[in-house]
């Protein structure tokens, strides 16, 4: 028997792709171009964002509590801690002062007020 009568469908037959081929190429240019579009779409928006609203809160010489915060944006207490940790702090590079007043923790960033 020649080498090919072997098996013909073998040689011709197209590969079968697995769909975890280069899966981290894929998800990252998918995420990287809707992470670019929301931050366009940010920049062009008429309304102001919750960040927006937290960081005029912020800016008042007084601050603002958590439970003003949370009432602005809808957000649980803890969505708000980690936001003002995560994105005010590390990523906007803001200082922010914390103070316990009584019952309520005031949060603002420091170095700033608002007239």
């Amino acid at each position: 028997m020649s080498s090919s009568q072997r098996n013909p469908k073998a040689r011709n037959a197209p590969k079968a792709r697995s769909s975890r081929a280069n899966p981290r190429k894929r998800k990252a240019s998918s995420k990287s171009k809707s992470v670019k579009a929301s931050v366009a779409a940010s920049r062009n928006r008429s309304t102001p964002s919750k960040q927006d609203a937290i960081l005029v809160l912020l800016q008042r010489p007084k601050g603002a509590t958590l439970p003003e915060i949370t009432e602005a944006t809808g957000w649980q207490p803890h969505s708000v801690r980690g936001f003002l940790s995560g994105v005010v702090k590390k990523k906007l590079k803001l200082k922010v002062e914390s103070r316990k007043d009584g019952r309520d923790r005031t949060y603002r960033i420091k170095g700033r007020t608002s007239s």
